[in-house]
């Protein structure tokens, strides 16, 4: 069991690592929503590269809740709220080698219906 786990972690990395270059060759200046996945929880934070500096976070830990798909929701509608309260309208989809599915789908398509572009 153990052996498959590492697997799956190793081709995590892998799709985490082939996205970071991407923006990396393409110099983007946008900022990235980086939406990371635990066992227990959902977390999605607006990330500024050129700064290194976080300008919006939400979390489940925040809204005392157990990670599924109508907290997923709930994330993606905050974050895109304050966001756009900002003044950000657009960003890079940022899914740390995760899957699109499921809560990271439900983070994504909620942001997309509260105005944010990606």
């Amino acid at each position: 069991m153990k052996k498959i786990n590492a697997k799956r972690n190793i081709r995590k990395g892998y799709r985490h690592t082939r996205f970071l270059n991407r923006i990396k060759r393409e110099g983007n200046e946008k900022p990235r929503l980086i939406v990371t996945k635990t066992n227990a929880n959902l977390f999605a934070q607006i990330l500024d590269d050129s700064s290194s500096k976080v300008l919006v976070a939400v979390n489940s830990v925040q809204l005392k809740k157990q990670a599924n798909i109508e907290v997923a929701k709930i994330i993606g509608e905050k974050i895109a709220e304050k966001a756009v309260s900002l003044g950000i309208s657009e960003v890079i989809f940022d899914r740390c080698g995760s899957k699109y599915h499921g809560q990271i789908k439900s983070i994504a398509d909620a942001a997309r219906e509260k105005g944010l572009i990606f």
